[in-house]
């Protein structure tokens, strides 16, 4: 008869896991890359000579920070100068607010209309995690992340999720900064050193390593070398390509 599969030893090392949210549990980092270039690209036309937003530029500059901080990376980053304005101001092209607030009003427009996937293997790891009295939480800068979660009827799941709303709410500073994660652990009770952290994007593996989690797992979506090479710079402990890889099975 067939065991059911059980967490690798790597994880069972650790007494708690914190999960990122976007790329990781649900398929929505795709959704957010073409949101972000819909938002840049109006503002880019605008400075002569710049080349559209593509997905080197979300990898590098956007993915896993908070709006406003990957609105202002990806200025920067193209040498744009934009008054930062103020969290209020309406989506536009004129301040670094006003473009992450562009960003926002195209990701909710999607998820309106495309409803977003999860990855089967993640949530494999979180049936098993949960039968085998691991605790987690998932992490996110989106103030989307705990709508996606429960729309996937995945929310019961977590001991503590960690969302963008609550982020703003504690003022926590956006990843590459472990604030989010650590503060994801302290709600399950665990310190860092004892936790894992499983991240896709580049900023929340820096920020796993910054926060001393005893665990950093590195997510290669693209499976492919230069992927995995840039997460272990970063900081990642271990790459895989899903976190279903994390799971053995045997027979007795």
């Amino acid at each position: 008869m067939a065991r059911a599969p059980s967490p690798a030893a790597v994880l069972l090392s650790v007494h708690a896991v914190v999960f990122d949210t976007d790329g990781v549990i649900t398929d929505s980092a795709r959704a957010h890359a073409a949101a972000w270039k819909e938002a840049f690209d109006a503002c880019l036309a605008g400075h002569e000579g710049q080349r559209p937003f593509d997905e080197d530029d979300y990898r590098r500059h956007v993915d896993g920070k908070a709006r406003k901080d990957g609105a202002a990376a990806f200025l920067a980053a193209r040498g744009i100068d934009l008054p930062e304005g103020d969290p209020g101001d309406p989506p536009g092209t004129g301040t670094v607010w006003a473009v992450a607030a562009r960003k926002d009003q195209a990701f909710t427009r999607r998820l309106r209309t495309d409803p977003i996937a999860v990855w089967p293997g993640t949530v494999r790891l979180l049936h098993v995690l949960r039968d085998a009295r691991v605790p987690f939480a998932a992490a996110s800068a989106s103030r989307h992340a705990t709508e996606l979660l429960a729309g996937a009827g995945l929310l019961d799941l977590f001991t503590a999720v960690v969302d963008g709303n609550e982020a703003r709410r504690l003022e926590l500073p956006g990843k590459p900064d472990p604030a989010l994660f650590t503060e994801a652990a302290r709600r399950l009770g665990v310190p860092p050193g004892d936790s894992a952290v499983v991240e896709d994007a580049l900023a929340g593996v820096e920020a796993g390593r910054r926060g001393g989690f005893g665990l950093v797992v590195g997510v290669d979506r693209t499976d492919t070398p230069e992927g995995a090479a840039a997460l272990r710079r970063h900081g990642a402990d271990l790459v895989v390509s899903d976190p279903g890889d994390l799971l053995i099975s045997g027979a007795n």
